[in-house]
């Protein structure tokens, strides 16, 4: 066990290739009753169990090649040579990014070892060691993986955003077979219900699209269809927690889950989301399912993603707060009327301690969440958020001392700020974009979720930051004792513009454009208002390197309103000329001059740019009949042991 001062605790852990890896501590668990803590350890499993469905969705080659390279991690008889060291950080990267595709960039992964030596070191294994599976011998499995490890023209992007492109035959995930764009974009408006209204369920959300004979048809996911051997085994610890779940309403939901992933019915799925909305008295939090859409280049089908969460009564307070304001937020945003709710519903929102972490929230997580993401639940029966503590503070402390503010804040009195203000900043932005962000404003009657194709991914995104951004400098903040003083959104506004403008550029590769969601939000926000500032905010030159220059705070803030009544205009009317336009226009292009001297100031403060985290291992104590009386909490396990166990314990696919 770790001693409980924070100092003796270790968060940084592991470097490679532009990776960190920390850890987080789960404060709280020790002080729940023996059920409760058997109820997060079974919910844990579930979350552990749908590990393969991430990678295999990420990549139709994805378990292979992992699973052939752990067979070489362990069984390779020279373990000293360049070529199986290089193989080791490749296969690092693999476990981090649940696949060979960068879990940021998204682009393929380029081999440091050779594929004659790759191809020979295979060969000298025990087959039996081996992912044959469908394949004859060793030689078929190695020609069919190594045009896809060692050919850059193979399978080169796991998500394609380019304009212009055939976003689905050029994406390498794996949610669509033998389809184009257009067919898979025809099949999915035809299964529109024209007697429900707007309220559709999310279709394609939990299924694969393929083209058999000239037809495109589903495979969902179901306990008895695709992915059924992981999803079996989330039941049966679904069905494990339901046993000690701390109140009938959770049990509800872990019958509708049930239920959901064994039939695959979307409606299914949508009365688990509104009966999930409601549960908020449990200490114990749970997601478990096929959510976010950034995985795909349409926006439409869901990466299988889990996280088990403990309620932080206390830090709570703050989120509780703006939740209770959630009305006055809504009727003082700067966007037309016709765009905003005449009553907003449901909003709740929780500070919580991340106690499991699976699928596509690790190693890599999200530090805020809000669910549901269709827009018709969201309309008439609200949205949960939460801020994940635990992880964001393993964040800060991580960051502490390492030199990136000196080296990109333009002077010490902006440093100051940011060293007085800004973890309390980032936290309220954080709460503001999931808690209200998202869950604000309103489709005109008619317009469909996804009439914004592939840019919807990317304008949500900006929505929900300017809504925070915007409110961050409002006096209200300060009435409600969220902020100490009209100074400190500052510090965020400074920071914000300075990410968007240029420190988040470290994250791409020269020559490449910006393709993720996030980054791509970023960046429009940033660029519009430098396009727009008339001299409020300034990019300038100083001794050579390039800084962000804020003259004028408020009058930013008027550009942050100003941006989010037009991005919530194109939102309520599906205006996918207008995202395209403000996507292509101020999110995609990188000036190459300045991509390359950011780059070479980062370069020197040997920062990873990239962090992720270790699950604590949770090992359950039991009495003389099996039943759990204690769980502890390790937290020296190392990155290497935890991805070979995992894919021992939940190698299911």
């Amino acid at each position: 066990m770790i001693p409980n001062s924070n100092n003796q605790f270790n968060y940084s852990n592991e470097r490679f290739a532009d990776l960190q890896m920390l850890r987080y501590r789960i404060d709280g668990l020790e002080a729940l009753d023996v059920q409760r803590k058997a109820y997060v350890f079974y919910l844990a499993k579930a979350t552990l169990a749908g590990r393969d469905i991430t990678t295999d969705q990420y990549g139709k080659y994805n378990l292979t090649i992992r699973k052939t390279l752990e067979a070489l991690w362990q069984g390779c008889k020279n373990k000293s040579s360049d070529d199986f060291l290089q193989m080791e950080v490749y296969l690092k990267r693999v476990w981090f990014s649940n696949g060979i595709y960068h879990h940021y960039g998204c682009e393929k992964f380029e081999p440091g070892f050779s594929e004659p030596w790759f191809r020979e070191a295979v060969k000298d294994l025990d087959p039996v060691t081996l992912p044959l599976g469908g394949y004859r011998n060793v030689d078929a499995l190695l020609n069919a993986v190594c045009p896809v490890i060692f050919d850059p023209a193979v399978l080169p992007k796991r998500v394609n955003q380019a304009e212009g492109e055939d976003l689905v035959q050029t994406s390498a995930c794996n949610f669509y077979e033998g389809l184009t764009q257009k067919e898979a974009e025809d099949f999915y408006a035809s299964m529109r219900d024209p007697e429900a209204g707007d309220c559709q369920p999310s279709w394609g959300l939990n299924s694969k699209l393929v083209k058999r004979g000239g037809k495109a048809e589903e495979e969902k996911y179901t306990t008895k269809g695709l992915y059924g051997p992981a999803l079996q085994k989330i039941v049966y610890w679904l069905g494990k927690a339901k046993g000690v779940a701390e109140n009938d309403l959770q049990k509800k939901l872990f019958d509708l889950l049930i239920q959901y992933y064994t039939t695959g019915d979307l409606h299914v799925f949508d009365e688990y989301s509104i009966e999930w909305l409601k549960e908020q008295q449990g200490a114990v939090d749970f997601i478990n399912g096929f959510i976010e859409v950034y995985g795909d280049p349409l926006g439409m089908k869901g990466t299988w993603e889990g996280i088990v969460e403990l309620r932080d009564e206390k830090a709570t307070q703050r989120t509780r707060t703006i939740a209770g304001n959630a009305q006055w937020f809504e009727d003082h945003s700067p966007v037309d009327p016709r765009f905003r709710k005449p009553k907003v519903k449901g909003v709740s929102a929780h500070v919580v301690q991340a106690a499991m972490l699976g699928g596509e929230e690790y190693p890599s997580t999200a530090i805020g969440i809000n669910l549901p993401n269709a827009d018709w639940i969201r309309a008439r029966y609200g949205s949960k958020s939460v801020t994940i503590g635990n992880l964001t503070d393993a964040y800060n402390k991580a960051a502490r001392g390492n030199g990136f503010n000196e080296e990109f804040v333009i002077d010490e009195p902006t440093r100051d700020l940011i060293e007085k203000y800004g973890d309390l900043c980032d936290d309220l932005h954080t709460d503001l974009h999931e808690c209200l962000g998202h869950g604000s404003g309103q489709l005109l009657p008619g317009v469909s979720p996804d009439a914004l194709k592939a840019y919807g991914s990317t304008i949500e995104e900006a929505r929900a930051d300017l809504f925070g951004l915007y409110y961050l400098a409002d006096h209200k903040l300060i009435e409600l004792g969220l902020v100490p003083d009209a100074e400190a959104y500052k510090s965020q506004y400074y920071h914000y513009m300075m990410n968007g403008l240029l420190t988040q550029l470290v994250r791409i590769k020269p020559g490449n454009q910006i393709e993720e969601a996030h980054m791509r939000n970023r960046a429009i926000i940033a660029r519009w208002c430098l396009a727009h500032a008339d001299g409020c905010v300034e990019l300038v030159s100083v001794s050579g390197k390039t800084y962000v220059k804020v003259n004028d705070y408020p009058r930013l803030r008027t550009l942050f309103g100003r941006l989010l009544a037009e991005i919530q205009r194109i939102k309520s009317e599906g205006d996918y000329e207008g995202a395209k336009a403000m996507v292509e226009t101020y999110g995609v292009k990188i000036d190459a001059g300045l991509h390359q001297e950011v780059l070479s100031r980062y370069k020197k403060l040997n920062i990873a740019p990239y962090k992720g985290f270790i699950n604590p291992w949770m090992k359950p104590v039991l009495d003389t009949d099996g039943n759990i009386v204690d769980v502890n909490l390790d937290y020296t396990e190392s990155y290497s042991h935890q991805m070979l166990r995992y894919s021992r314990e939940y190698g299911l696919l």
